[in-house]
């Protein structure tokens, strides 16, 4: 099976100058990757015909598909079309059929069609012209010794529905691609590298049209299995297979699969249990609260929550008992264990989770210095409490703390 290679180039100096930030290439890689095809490099040029031409010859001579974007409009300053033309060798003529329907467009809303408009319809004559059915800009596909051209315009939601509508589908009649599938194993309470090891002769018995790749975020690993073949459920089932076989080595570590968040995963797990919670933060200032009613269907399982950033809060508001915080001081495990049993009481929840520690970049001593944090679950028969050690950074620790929070949760109800 040949593997089938692209390049994505972005054409617009408006993208280099960051007055725009570029998101149809991960959006382009993401959608190539479904059909099999792997993007071999993304490059983003300015309107310039000799960086065009280079990037142009590079391309052509290292992968089998270029898809472009970019320089379309009907300004002195988007050349793509004769660029393209000067490239291929060809004349750059007057397209009718394109001329009709940038015609109709602009006279279909009462726009007048003007000598600037009528630009867009000139177009190399050796290229094939695709439908670009909500705006005006021509999209041209190219063939030459078994490598394709397409140059599509910039705005997103004009390119997005050319892909899907024409481009996608001559590209997967043209090179035959293969059938590709992914899973994404996700993970959290274990560093990449010690992941790695603990999975080690897993990885080495992977079979050959499987590869795997670690795709590490803030406090959680991503496991992506990627198949590729001629026969889809073959693909599927071999996957799964392997996703069967990790299961006994790193199950305590797994919260889910795929598309599925840690804060969707835990509000699927409180609701299967039938279980509520509720949150006391202080640390976090309320960022877990924030994330998890980002979930669908919050309400079912989320009662409500409490900042008691201050200590007179945690006493007055919350009920920490004031000997706990003039004893061990608010960054302790006694005041978290209290934050979570009270703020369970008060909001009637199966289950209560607090944070309290020095997220920084001030206020650690030699004690407790930044990034000391102490974190707690209580459900009325059980208290689980954990010390973090984390980093210098403010929001790193806000982030690091919800996920941990979230992870102790996982933990507890799955013991």
């Amino acid at each position: 099976m040949k593997e089938i290679l692209a390049e994505i180039i972005t054409i617009g100096d408006e993208i280099l100058y960051g007055q725009i930030t570029d998101t149809n290439a991960q959006w382009m890689s993401a959608e190539l990757d479904q059909i099999g095809v792997n993007v071999l490099r993304s490059t983003t040029i300015g309107d310039n015909e000799k960086q065009m031409l280079t990037a142009f010859r590079e391309a052509e001579a290292r992968v089998d598909l270029v898809l472009m974007t970019g320089g379309l409009g009907p300004t002195n300053d988007d050349i793509t079309m004769p660029t393209l033309a000067k490239y291929f060798d060809c004349a750059i003529v007057q397209n009718l059929e394109v001329h009709e329907h940038v015609r109709h467009f602009f006279e279909s809303q009462g726009i007048p069609f003007n000598e600037s408009n009528k630009k867009q319809s000139l177009v190399p004559e050796n290229a094939k012209i695709l439908p670009n059915e909500l705006g005006t800009a021509p999209v041209t596909w190219f063939e030459r010794n078994g490598k394709i051209f397409v140059s599509m315009p910039g705005v997103p939601y004009e390119m997005k529905n050319i892909l899907h509508a024409s481009v996608l589908p001559k590209i997967q009649e043209y090179f035959n691609t293969p059938f590709i599938h992914h899973r994404i194993i996700k993970t959290v309470g274990i560093g990449e590298s010690f992941l790695a090891e603990k999975i080690k002769d897993w990885e080495e018995n992977l079979p050959s049209n499987i590869a795997l790749a670690y795709l590490p975020s803030v406090g959680q690993v991503k496991l992506r299995l990627t198949a590729k073949g001629d026969n889809e459920n073959e693909l599927i089932e071999a996957v799964q297979a392997q996703i069967d076989s990790i299961l006994p080595i790193a199950q305590k570590y797994i919260f889910g699969y795929d598309k599925i968040s840690l804060e969707e995963a835990i509000g699927d797990l409180l609701t299967k249990r039938n279980k509520s919670i509720a949150f006391a933060e202080s640390c976090s200032g309320g960022y877990l609260q924030h994330k998890i009613t980002q979930v669908r269907g919050s309400s079912k399982f989320f009662q409500g929550g409490i900042v008691p950033y201050h200590n007179e809060l945690k006493i007055n508001l919350l009920g920490v008992k004031k000997e706990t915080i003039e004893q061990y001081g608010a960054v302790s495990e006694e005041c978290v264990i209290e934050m979570a049993n009270r703020v369970r009481e008060k909001f009637n929840a199966d289950i209560g989770a607090a944070s309290s520690g020095v997220a920084g970049p001030d206020g650690g001593t030699e004690e407790k210095p930044v990034g000391t944090i102490w974190i707690a679950y209580a459900d009325g028969k059980q208290t689980v409490t954990k010390k973090l050690q984390l980093t210098q950074n403010r929001m790193l620790n806000i982030e690091l703390t919800e996920i941990s929070v979230l992870n102790l949760v996982r933990k507890s109800l799955t013991l």
